[in-house]
């Protein structure tokens, strides 16, 4: 396993406050690469089964070992997700998962439920638990008896202001870690616990199937007057009153850690790579600012504009600070920029890399760089190694390319384009 940090850091008078977790989602092996490599302290992942994401469940069997080694190769830190509400028919096969998980080195499992929680403590009590979202905390006398139950950390439901936090911190158990969402996707029900998939799409939001039918446009239709559809807001779209906006709190970091917030966690299984990476390295980038000078807290301009970067809604800062001006007028996504590369290698001024989306000779581009600011790139040629030829355009994805560059760029480095 790899230990949680120890390191405290001293500002604000007489305060002494941990060094903040950067958490990152893992979806597949590619993700779990691009949290690493764009400098997450910890991923969280699902297995076979009890995942939250049940798209995103792909580090079943040896996967999940291999995963682990390679977090662990690169001193990550990874926790499994077992989240789920399970039937009667699935708690029998819980033994064998958790058992599976130790055996693969899981640093900590993600719970919701304390059946779960008591179960795998006393089989598997090497493995610290982490209580999930799900499991909807939100006072310090839950978080207490759960610590006293056996749990390391909490996961605060996504419903609490930035000073119900502060309280629970500062009335449960120094021991007791906690963890926030601080960045991606909302529920409109109590963190996560919705019937509204499965009543419309039998699909259950509670074992990781949602369909997000919130994000649906809907309109009032009278008994009496069929075909005739009235927005519930003055509005000739439509209406999306359950629709939240996604979260962003990477301007507030420096007020969660004073909070006494152990770990900041991304949302993400089910998003992109590119989404993993960018994200991911816009909140280490930010980190590592508030703990350059956390008695003036400012994250760089450009993590700022990285969040801008990704496929997202509308952001908000969620309940931290009081009633949230959450709901969104529109389900679709902002999204200005497109992943068209990743860099495989570098070799006498020309970059190797393997296409994602089309581009062509004269695009302006700019290379994410791992825990870094990005810097631009202009296309100026491009040598298809398949066809042995230069070309005006790469139009195949996944195809390998020479792209001249007067020097090395890391191997797993993502270019990007805006939309054109």
């Amino acid at each position: 396993m790899v230990p949680t940090p120890t390191m405290t850091w001293l500002h604000k008078g007489e305060s002494v406050l941990q060094i903040p977790e950067v958490l990152s989602p893992a979806g597949d092996r590619e993700r779990l690469e691009a949290a690493v490599r764009y400098g997450a302290d910890a991923v969280y992942l699902g297995g076979s089964q009890f995942g939250m994401r049940a798209a995103s469940a792909s580090f079943g069997g040896e996967q999940l070992k291999l995963a682990v080694d390679y977090a662990h190769a690169h001193h990550v830190r990874v926790y499994l997700t077992c989240n789920t509400l399970p039937t009667n028919e699935q708690a029998a096969q819980l033994p064998e998962f958790l058992l599976a998980a130790r055996d693969a080195g899981v640093d900590a499992l993600i719970v919701a439920d304390v059946g779960i929680l008591m179960l795998a403590r006393r089989l598997v009590p090497e493995i610290p638990v982490h209580i999930s979202t799900q499991a909807g905390v939100v006072n310090y006398l839950t978080a207490t008896e759960l610590h006293q139950l056996g749990a390391a950390r909490v996961v605060l439901a996504r419903e609490l202001s930035l000073e119900a936090i502060r309280y629970i911190r500062e009335h449960t158990p120094p021991a007791l870690e906690i963890e926030v969402f601080v960045h991606g996707a909302m529920c409109m029900s109590f963190s996560g616990r919705c019937l509204l998939s499965n009543y419309l799409t039998q699909r259950d939001a509670n074992r990781g199937e949602c369909s997000q039918p919130c994000r649906w446009k809907y309109h009032l239709v009278e008994q009496t007057r069929p075909g005739q559809y009235f927005p519930v807001q003055e509005d000739p779209s439509g209406s999306y009153i359950l629709n939240a906006k996604d979260l962003c709190m990477i301007e507030h970091l420096d007020k969660l850690v004073e909070a006494g917030v152990t770990s900041l966690k991304i949302e993400g299984r089910a998003k992109s790579a590119y989404y993993t990476a960018a994200v991911t390295n816009a909140y280490r980038g930010a980190v590592d600012a508030y703990l350059h000078n956390p008695q003036h807290f400012q994250p760089p301009a450009w993590t700022l504009e990285e969040v801008t970067k990704v496929s997202h809604r509308a952001y908000s800062t969620g309940f931290f600070f009081g009633r949230p001006d959450q709901y969104y007028q529109n389900a679709g996504y902002v999204r200005a920029w497109d992943i068209i590369a990743v860099v495989e290698g570098w070799e006498d001024g020309k970059l190797l890399v393997s296409e994602r989306n089309r581009f062509s000779v004269g695009d302006t581009a700019e290379v994410m760089l791992p825990r870094a600011q990005p810097v631009p790139l202009e296309i100026t040629g491009i040598f298809d190694l398949e066809e042995e030829t230069e070309v005006e355009a790469a139009c195949h994805p996944m195809r390998r390319y020479l792209l001249p560059y007067d020097q090395p760029l890391p191997a797993g480095a993502m270019i990007r384009r805006p939309n054109q």
